[in-house]
């Protein structure tokens, strides 16, 4: 970013140009009705709420970034390692039921810690090294796995 002159304004710019995948925001809109819904990320405050507007401000937790006077991004700051698993298990110490959802290997520690773990459009690979997580695709299957998953656990 340094050697292109990019700071946090040409960020939020590209962010602002991107659009939800189709279905998301109806989604969220649908899991809000029905659970406390929180979006746990690897992502960075200042690039991630842009993008929660467009979701309807669902609660997002993730790192933060430092950034000076002129935005520019000079550090960030992780919260902790391995913050997805470590919000489930706090959760679940406050005696919360938790549910959630990932695509990915930085969120199987996570879907491991969750009463319940649900992949979602995850690659092929990944359902492979995870099998003890029920595998979907789209949000149809989401919601239904959702519903399944809520029914198991309470």
């Amino acid at each position: 970013m340094n050697k292109e002159g990019l700071g946090i304004a040409d960020v939020n710019a590209a962010i602002e140009s991107m659009e939800p995948l189709p279905g998301a925001v109806e989604m969220v809109a649908w899991l809000r009705e029905r659970f406390q819904v929180i979006i746990l990320s690897d992502t960075f405050y200042e690039f991630g709420l842009p993008f929660m507007k467009k979701l309807n401000h669902p609660t997002l937790f993730c790192h933060k970034l430092t950034i000076d006077p002129s935005g520019k991004i000079t550090d960030f700051k992780l919260r902790q390692p391995d913050p997805k698993r470590k919000s489930i298990s706090a959760f679940r110490l406050l005696n919360y039921t938790t549910i959630a959802t990932g695509d990915s290997y930085n969120d199987t520690t996570m879907l491991a810690a969750a009463d319940a773990g649900i992949l979602f459009d995850a690659s092929q690979n990944v359902i492979d090294e995870f099998p003890q997580f029920p595998a979907v695709f789209g949000y149809e299957a989401l919601k239904e796995e959702f519903m399944k998953a809520d029914a198991r656990t309470n």
